[in-house]
């Protein structure tokens, strides 16, 4: 903190007592309060997605997000004594900022998506600060709003395609580290096979329970840290391979513990060695890294390049800081025509639609329960079986089926599954296979997108009538020598659909036009023994699926 800065507040703050100073600090609280009212009208305006936000804030992988408002008002506060030595003008671009928030927030009730509604809160704040301070003041606590972003939870197709590929790469690294202390260990999918035991990297052994977290600390570190900005984009990105790499040890020291103590061992080792501990010792890697970059500056009287790495890091806060001190930041005088007057307007409008919008829920169609799919199909017979309870929790699955057909002639198996959701709104969302087959220790070995049938239920025909799905993801999945071929494809409000993005996108619109969210995911699946031809099974689950798919329309409404 300068000691000029320092001298402004504290004048400011003494004046206060003389009668002149009094007047000028009263047209000072006039915009002070406005920014005040209008903060927390916009608060209240998206008060749906930050409760949901909040909640999530109780998972391990978003547990930091209770402090990331608080760390970002105390770097706002850094940037005070500097903000009040601009002169602060407004600026329209503020009000566009602000109703494109309040537009983002609309689309995200109407289509009840929270993840829009968060991301609309983060652009309707930044256009209140630009509305008040302007854009040269508002460049200044970029810094501030930007570390807002961690606080938001990812969407949670990306998170679970994200969770599936660190889990696929922390195991194979986990298995190197095993390796390294010459056990013999075999790893299919995320299952690490050391003979006597087998050790699933699940979900919960992704590592992003630690990567959000540090990716939060890293871009704070970095923030603070007086250096060339090229060190400081080092320092952040960084965070990603420590995590990666932190968390494989992790996984690779709990084999080694398994092969010569027992799964009992490494429960009790998982207790102590997991949660904190792994994020304090990914810390500790983080500042070994700025130490070691520390050395490789020369020495000099800049301050940006000195080596003390506790003297490099702006950790001040600014004293005296009031009211008043805040209040000297904003304009003097506010008149209807100034875009600050107007963002109160844009928000009481915005608050008044959305009070009108009232609660939407889902236009459910009418359909028959997936229980009563026929297990008795031409030649084919099913013999029907359930999902464990946690599985069903994990899923938030509105209704499901699963089970094992076979053809009267004999052959191979099908597994028939469809989980079906009756609404899609704010949460609960269909799982990708592409995410879940890992899971069970199965590699992709083939994908590719398959056209079946040439009727198009976007054309107006009905996928129901269809002997066949317009298209299909094949999948050719693999565990040591066992391989198994497998379909699967999105049914949304009769589309077929293969793509996990484009069922997002057309979640979202038919959620805005037709107020409709349901869906459901149908997966076959078929074994595919050693020798044989995997076209033979491919035309194994057509067969399959000309008898079935048609019926689905009674199940899954189109």
């Amino acid at each position: 903190m300068s000691k000029e800065s320092s001298i402004d507040i504290s004048s400011t703050i003494n004046n206060a007592s003389h009668p002149r100073s009094q007047t000028v600090t009263l047209k000072r609280a006039l915009p002070a309060a406005l920014f005040i009212i209008t903060g927390v009208l916009i608060g209240f305006s998206f008060v749906d997605g930050l409760e949901n936000m909040v909640s999530n804030w109780g998972l391990e992988e978003y547990s930091h997000g209770y402090m990331i408002p608080l760390v970002s008002l105390l770097l706002l506060a850094k940037k005070i004594p500097a903000l009040a030595t601009i002169q602060a003008k407004h600026h329209w671009l503020g009000l566009v900022l602000l109703a494109l928030g309040f537009a983002l927030l609309l689309l995200g009730e109407l289509s009840s998506l929270y993840t829009i509604i968060q991301y609309g809160f983060l652009v309707a704040l930044t256009g209140l600060f630009i509305c008040f301070l302007g854009a040269n003041g508002t460049i200044m606590i970029f810094a501030p709003l930007a570390y807002l972003i961690f606080m938001v939870p990812l969407p949670e197709f990306i998170y679970f395609n994200l969770s599936s590929q660190l889990q696929l790469l922390s195991s194979s690294i986990g298995v190197f580290v095993i390796r390294l202390f010459d056990i013999s260990v075999f790893l299919e999918g995320n299952v690490i096979d050391l003979g006597t035991y087998q050790l699933q990297v699940v979900e919960a052994c992704s590592g992003l329970r630690y990567l959000f977290p540090l990716m939060s600390f890293g871009f704070l570190i970095a923030y603070l840290y007086q250096a060339p900005l090229w060190m400081r984009a080092i320092i952040f990105l960084s965070t990603i391979p420590i995590t990666v790499l932190m968390n494989s040890f992790r996984i690779g020291v709990i084999g080694v513990t398994v092969n010569y103590w027992g799964i009992e061992a490494a429960e009790g080792f998982l207790h102590d060695f997991e949660g904190w501990a792994i994020f304090i010792a990914c810390i500790g890697v983080l500042v070994l890294e700025i130490t070691l970059l520390n050395t490789l500056i020369p020495e000099s009287a800049d301050s940006k390049i000195n080596k003390n790495f506790s003297k490099r890091l702006d950790l001040d806060l600014p004293e005296n800081i009031n009211f008043s001190a805040i209040a000297a930041i904003l304009p003097r005088e506010i008149h209807y025509k100034t875009p600050a007057l107007a963002a109160l307007l844009i928000t009481l409008m915005g608050l008044t639609s959305i009070n009108l919008l009232g609660e939407r829920t889902d236009n459910v169609p009418d359909r028959i329960q997936l229980n009563f799919l026929p297990l008795i199909k031409g030649d084919w017979i099913g013999r029907e079986s359930a999902l464990d309870i946690e599985v069903i929790d994990a899923l938030d699955v509105s209704d499901y089926m699963i089970a094992n057909y076979s053809h009267q002639d004999g052959g191979l198996p099908v597994n028939l599954y469809i989980a079906y959701y009756h609404s899609q709104r704010k949460g609960a969302s269909i799982h990708s296979p592409k995410a879940c087959i890992p899971g069970g220790g199965w590699e992709m070995s083939q994908f590719s997108t398959e056209y079946l049938a040439e009727s198009n239920p976007l054309n107006g025909d009905s996928a129901s009538a269809s002997p066949l799905p317009q298209k299909v993801n094949r999948v050719v999945i693999q565990k040591g020598k066992s391989r198994s071929l497998v379909y699967y494809w999105f049914q949304q409000r009769g589309r077929t659909i293969t793509s996990e993005y484009l069922a997002k996108w057309y979640l979202f619109w038919d959620g805005l036009t037709i107020n409709r969210t349901d869906g459901a995911l149908i997966r076959v699946v078929t074994p595919v023994p050693p020798g044989m031809d995997i076209q033979q099974a491919d035309q194994h689950l057509i067969s399959f699926l000309r008898e079935f798919n048609p019926m689905l329309g009674d199940y899954i409404p189109n």
